[in-house]
């Protein structure tokens, strides 16, 4: 089963969402599931992974408002407020058995170390005992660094950092972010999604230009711990949804077939616990 484990929804008119905003006239509209249902079929994709794109509940509950309606919705990465240990749980009740994992718009917060706040801590707790992975806007460099720090004190954890933190494609930086990718990538429980490389390479880009991220990728975590992502509709600021997925089949054509389908398909289920 192939799995695109990143994508978002949103509607504009509820006001929730601060972004985008009309300085991206290609995503600056409401996008739904019924949007998407049309590209799945002739790219290959038989499931996905919704994830949240505010830090509020009205999103998380639309999000699985359009999972209860569209059975190739697979699970949601929602949000609950984990700075406040007991309104995360009574957060996640009603909610468990579509939220699959939790995100936090970390990159949004004015604490570039949001991540090591003390009344953050016990909500991250929350999130292991209830075996749901969080997801990682690591943005590079104000975060990527931090996935070790919080993956070691936090055990039982599992961290999926998004993006593969945007390497810097064009941009001063790859070695330090080389060099942080596999900082975090040392920690046995921390994964990693191949999505939004065409954004973070920009207009233009090419399927050489991403291969390089995508071998450090390889080299660091396996195929076992890397998962693909469409990260639509942001991708349409550069891209096709076909086109990525077909980018992202040519970069894992080198693996093997099972290898292959760790990385499209297998990865997903296995950190999300997704239904067969």
């Amino acid at each position: 089963m192939a799995i695109d484990a990143h994508h978002h929804l949103w509607n504009l008119e509820t006001g929730l969402y601060a972004w985008p905003t009309p300085a991206e006239p290609a995503i600056y509209r409401s996008f739904t599931a019924d949007d998407l249902a049309p590209e799945l079929g002739p790219a290959g994709i038989d499931a996905t992974v919704i994830v949240q794109a505010t830090d509020s509940l009205a999103d998380t509950d639309a999000m699985i408002g359009a999972a209860e309606g569209h059975p190739w919705i697979a699970g949601v990465v929602g949000w609950v407020p984990l700075m406040d240990q007991g309104a995360a749980e009574r957060a996640l009740g009603p909610r468990r058995g579509w939220i699959r994992g939790i995100r936090h718009l970390i990159h949004w917060e004015s604490d570039p170390d949001w991540l090591l706040r003390s009344d953050v801590q016990s909500g991250l707790d929350l999130l292991a005992r209830e075996g749901l992975p969080f997801d990682v806007v690591a943005v590079f460099p104000d975060h990527l660094p931090l996935v070790p720090r919080v993956a070691a004190a936090h055990p039982d954890l599992v961290l999926v950092i998004d993006h593969l933190a945007k390497p810097p494609f064009r941009a001063d930086g790859w070695d330090e972010w080389e060099a942080a990718l596999r900082r975090a990538a040392q920690q046995p429980r921390v994964f990693a999604k191949v999505s939004g490389l065409d954004t973070a390479a920009g207009p233009g880009w090419t399927v050489p230009e991403l291969r390089p991220a995508w071998e450090v990728a390889l080299e660091a975590f396996g195929p076992q711990r890397l998962m693909f992502g469409s990260d639509w509709p942001v991708c349409r600021l550069v891209s096709t949804y076909g086109q990525v997925v077909s980018a992202t089949r040519e970069l894992v054509g080198e693996l093997s077939a099972s290898e292959q389908e760790q990385v499209i398909g297998g990865t997903a289920r296995a950190v999300y616990g997704l239904p067969p």
